[in-house]
């Protein structure tokens, strides 16, 4: 089993409890993003810088997560493909994707994509809050405990 983090817009309070869940579980951690990302130097982390290229991490995590690993990733077509391959996949405000919702939230975005790119640009996303840091902890911890229990 692996964490992995699509590191290149998560925010830190989210890295830092995947971080504390990895050292205190000894899971290996894989941070993948197009820059360095920082942590504390205490997390024993790997952290893979990827080519400045469209999707660089995504297709590194997608070739590289197995299943039973679980990825943190707010980029919906990567949770699909990840998905479609049986991982266990959270977004940074606790949103796990699954087979029954995944299809659903790449439509929303698609639609959300054509609005934006017709100029009709729709409110940006609320600013990341406490409310969001517990619920992405509570299913994180959830999603974790479960593939623990099932290895």
């Amino acid at each position: 089993m692996k964490l992995w983090v699509d590191a290149d817009s998560c925010p830190k309070p989210v890295r830092d409890i995947v971080c504390r869940a990895g050292r205190r579980l000894s899971i290996p951690t894989v941070f993948a993003a197009n820059h360095p990302v920082s942590f504390s130097k205490e997390f024993n982390v790997e952290m893979v810088v990827l080519p400045e290229e469209p999707d660089a991490a995504d297709n590194y995590i997608a070739e590289k997560a197995v299943q039973g690993d679980l990825v943190v990733t707010r980029d919906i077509p990567l949770a699909k493909r990840l998905v479609d391959k049986g991982l266990a996949v959270i977004n940074d405000r606790g949103n796990l994707y699954t087979r029954e919702n995944i299809r659903e939230r790449l439509s929303i975005r698609n639609f959300m994509l054509d609005l934006y790119n017709s100029g009709m640009a729709p409110e940006s996303t609320s600013k990341f809050s406490p409310r969001d840091i517990k619920l992405f902890a509570d299913t994180f911890d959830k999603t974790l405990s479960k593939l623990m229990k099932n290895s």
